[in-house]
C-alpha cells in the first residue's frame, strides 16, 4: 500500500497531525467548569492545567532538535500520535480510578501534552522537507489545519453533550482518542523524507541560531503570538460562562468555536492573497485589531458584544504563528528541524504564559476573567514591536548588501 501514497498523502497525514494537536489541546478546556464543579478543583488548579500542557510542549521544543536526528521523522510522528492517544484516554479512565482525580487529570495532560508537543516540532520541517509543489500555500493551509480541528473539536463536543449530557465526556474522549490512533497509522503507510532534507543534510546549529540577533526578535514574535491567541482561546468557554453569564453551550459555540473559525478563515485567506499583501505590515495590523478586541471583551457591559470581542480576536491572531515561522523560515535559510523547534519553543513560552497570566491575575482579583483578558494587552504591543525590529533589522542588512554591490562595482 505504501507504493500507492506520495509524499501529498505525506502531506495530508501533517494536516491530521495538526487536527490531534487541535484536540489535545482545547477539549479540556471544555470542561474546565466541570472539573471545577464534579471534582471541587479550584480555578489556580485548574489554571496550573493550561501552564502544564504548555510547559510540557515547551520542554519537548527544547530536547526534539537532537533526538528527531536520532529516531528520524516517521518515529517522532507515530509516537506523538500513541501518546496524544493515550493521554486522551488517560483523561476519560485515570480520574476515575486514582485516589485524587486531579492528579489523574495531571497524568493525562502529562501525556496528550508530550504528543501535542512532537507534533508541533515535527510537522511543519516534514511539509518543508517534502518535495512537492505551491509549498508556501501548504504551510499556511497546514497551519489553518489547527483552527478547523478546534473547531470541529468544540462543535462536535457540544453536539455530544446537548444529546448526550456534561456528565458523559468521558466516552466522549475515548472517541475523539480515535483520531491519533488513525493518524498513527497514516503516518506508517506515507513516504516520509530523511530529516534534514531530501539530502538529508545537517541543520544549523543551535549555538550558531543564538547568536544571530534576528533570531531573537523571531522569537519575541513567536513568544507574543502564542500568548496572545492562546489568552482568548484557552478561557473562552469558562469566561462566556462565567464572565458573561451564558449557558455552556452558547459559550462554546460563541466562545472558542466562534475564535477558532475566524482564526482559520484568517489562515485560508493569507494563504490566497500572501503574495499581494505586505506580510509584516499585515501581521502589525493585526496587532492593533487583536488590541481592539480584547478591550471589546473585557470592557464591553454587553454580553453579545463580549462575544464578538472573543470571536474578532480569533481572526487577530490567525496569521500571528504562520507568519512568524514563515519569516524565520525565509531569513535563517538552513534553520531546518533547529529553528522551527526552538521556534515553536518560545511559542509555547507564549502559550503557557499567556492563558498563566489571565488565569493568575483573574484569581488575583476574585475570579474575573475580563480582568486577566485586560493585562494580557501586553502581548500583541510587544508583538507590534518585535515586528518593527525585524523590519529594521531587515533594512540594515539590505543596506549593507547594497554597499558590498556598490564596493564590488567600484573595484570592478
Amino acid at each position: 500500500m505504501r507504493k500507492k501514497l506520495n509524499y501529498n498523502h505525506t502531506v495530508y497525514a501533517c494536516f491530521s497531525g495538526y487536527v490531534v494537536q487541535a484536540v489535545t489541546v482545547n477539549f479540556a478546556p471544555l470542561l474546565f467548569v466541570t472539573f471545577q464543579n464534579s471534582y471541587g478543583i479550584s480555578l489556580d488548579k485548574i489554571t496550573l492545567l493550561v501552564t502544564m500542557n504548555f510547559g510540557i510542549q515547551l520542554l519537548i521544543d527544547l530536547v526534539a532538535s537532537r533526538f528527531v536526528y536520532r529516531i528520524g521523522y516517521r518515529t517522532a510522528a507515530i509516537t506523538a500520535q500513541i501518546f496524544a492517544a493515550a493521554g486522551l484516554v488517560g483523561l476519560a479512565v485515570l480520574p476515575q480510578i486514582m485516589a485524587d482525580p486531579y492528579t489523574g487529570i495531571v497524568t493525562a495532560t502529562f501525556l496528550y501534552a508530550v504528543g501535542g508537543g512532537l507534533d508541533e516540532v515535527i510537522i511543519s520541517p516534514i511539509v518543508e522537507s517534502c518535495p512537492t509543489k505551491k509549498k508556501e500555500a501548504a504551510m499556511s493551509l497546514l497551519h489553518s489545519f489547527y483552527c478547523w480541528g478546534q473547531l470541529f473539536t468544540v462543535l462536535a463536543s457540544t453536539a455530544f453533550f446537548v444529546i448526550f449530557g456534561i456528565e458523559k465526556w468521558q466516552y466522549l474522549a475515548c472517541v475523539w482518542a480515535l483520531v491519533p490512533v488513525l493518524n498513527a497509522v497514516f503516518f506508517s503507510l506515507v513516504p516520509i523524507p530523511p530529516v534534514g532534507g531530501e539530502d538529508g543534510g545537517p541543520d544549523m546549529k543551535l549555538g550558531q541560531l543564538f547568536r544571530m540577533k534576528r533570531f531573537w526578535i523571531l522569537a519575541l514574535i513567536m513568544l507574543c503570538g502564542g500568548a496572545a491567541e492562546l489568552c482568548i482561546s484557552q478561557w473562552a468557554s469558562a469566561f462566556a460562562q462565567t464572565g458573561l453569564g451564558v449557558t455552556k453551550t452558547v459559550g462554546d459555540l460563541a466562545g472558542p468555536c466562534l475564535f477558532a473559525g475566524l482564526m482559520g478563515l484568517a489562515r485560508v485567506l493569507y494563504a490566497k492573497f500572501s503574495d499581494k499583501i505586505n506580510m509584516q505590515n499585515a501581521m502589525m495590523a493585526c496587532g492593533a485589531l487583536c488590541i481592539v478586541s480584547y478591550l471589546l471583551a473585557a470592557l464591553s457591559p454587553i454580553p453579545a458584544l463580549g462575544l464578538v470581542g472573543c470571536a474578532l480576536a480569533g481572526f487577530a491572531v490567525g496569521i500571528f504563528w504562520p507568519c512568524a515561522l514563515s519569516l524565520g523560515a525565509v531569513s535563517i535559510r538552513g534553520g531546518g528541524v533547529t529553528l522551527f523547534a526552538m521556534m515553536a519553543l518560545f511559542g509555547d513560552m507564549g502559550c503557557t504564559s499567556g492563558p498563566t497570566l489571565v488565569g493568575m491575575i483573574s484569581d488575583a482579583f476574585g475570579g474575573k476573567l475580563n480582568v486577566g483578558i485586560l493585562f494580557s494587552l501586553i502581548f500583541p504591543l510587544l508583538l507590534i514591536v518585535g515586528v518593527l525590529l525585524f523590519q529594521r533589522d531587515i533594512k540594515k542588512e539590505h543596506k549593507k548588501s547594497q554597499i558590498s554591490v556598490d564596493n564590488r562595482e567600484k573595484i570592478g
